[in-house]
């Protein structure tokens, strides 16, 4: 069986591409396929195991690992110029183009949807394309409609959470399969002994809103609080912040583990597809304070490994800090729970629907 993978474009190692690396291992031989690949030496053998994508038009732009974004508008012909008649089995990694592919009716095709696709122009517009970016706004009607039509050409979807599934049913109609994303739980030890302090970890933009965090923390002068991560808002974060705030910037996954594992508690503050910091917490066996909308409603149980805040505001998340500090956790169970987002978990239950779709 010739399978070839499809991902939206290269040039990080993210979620997403850890993601596609859990799929190429399951498919070893397949050959990968995406808009773009500008992958380092590093990242390449990390996620495609040294392999190179068979990529489109877009590659040859100039100084494209730049500036490949602002050809918005051509994705979608980007992505429809793949040649994948060749294959039996097309698998998908979608967060927003990669779904479109054309295949033929003797070929299956199933997508994984890694997230709202292309949420940029359907839910979160304000904070995508405000000021020069304004301009993309006159091609949101013809994306809007490509993207409906592109999520009707999989034979199935799987989406990587409830809030996906549901998103996916409401704006394009379809049923889906739900599968959770791997997480390296096992790299995340637990710790049941936890010191005086809270912690957020993520890249420093300004849909996590960790505005409304550094100001709730500063309504609490006597809590601590930890930020990692970096990222375009840092600078000005930075200014924001009070004596009990503490700004890390980017640190390794090594050094995040003890500061994860000694927390008192993570805070999440963001609306996410999915969200997998707030799980490498819990494998800590170190509870999570989170809004409660979006993916994390899947790995978060209120009351058990961490408890829900209803509004993206900093009285939610004082009041919310507050009710925390008078609930007891069992660390042991939290960090035990956490390993059903397994690496193996996704394989085994991903490669079986993809049987299970090939016998269909």
């Amino acid at each position: 069986m010739k399978v070839a993978i499809v991902h939206d474009w290269l040039n990080v190692n993210g979620g997403a591409e850890r993601v596609l690396r859990a799929i190429i291992d399951l498919y070893p031989n397949a050959d990968i396929y995406s808009l773009v690949d500008f992958l380092s030496d590093k990242d390449r053998k990390t996620i495609l195991n040294g392999k190179f994508s068979h990529t489109t038009f877009l590659q040859n732009i100039p100084f494209g690992n730049k500036i490949f974004r602002l050809f918005l508008p051509l994705f979608p012909k980007a992505i429809e110029s793949l040649d994948l008649s060749g294959y039996d089995l097309v698998i998908s990694s979608s967060y927003a183009m990669s779904k479109g592919v054309k295949t033929m009716p003797h070929q299956l095709h199933v997508a994984y949807l890694q997230a709202r696709n292309m949420k940029y122009i359907w839910d979160e517009s304000d904070i995508y394309f405000s000021g020069l970016k304004s301009p993309f706004r006159l091609f949101f009607p013809y994306l809007k409609k490509f993207d409906i039509k592109s999520a009707q050409r999989a034979d199935f979807l799987i989406t990587n959470s409830t809030f996906v599934q549901e998103w996916t049913k409401e704006k394009y109609g379809r049923d889906s399969v739900v599968i959770h994303p791997p997480v390296d739980v096992d790299s995340f030890e637990l710790c049941e002994t936890k010191d005086d302090y809270y912690i957020f970890v993520s890249r420093l933009v300004a849909y996590k809103r960790i505005d409304i965090l550094i100001d709730a923390f500063k309504k609490m002068p006597n809590k601590k609080l930890i930020i990692v991560g970096d990222g375009s808002e840092y600078d000005n974060l930075l200014k924001q912040k009070s004596d009990n705030i503490e700004f890390r910037g980017f640190l390794s996954a090594k050094e995040i583990k003890p500061l994860l594992q000694k927390a008192k508690a993570f805070v999440f503050t963001s609306k996410e597809d999915f969200g997998i910091a707030p799980i490498e917490a819990l494998s800590c066996g170190t509870p999570v304070i989170a809004y409660g909308e979006g993916g994390v409603r899947d790995s978060v149980i209120d009351g058990e490994n961490g408890l829900f805040f209803d509004e993206q505001t900093s009285h939610s998340i004082v009041n919310a800090v507050k009710k925390f500090e008078t609930l007891s956790f069992n660390s042991k169970n939290i960090s035990n729970y956490a390993k059903i987002f397994s690496k193996e978990r996704f394989s085994f239950e991903f490669k079986e629907q993809i049987d299970i779709y090939l016998k269909e």
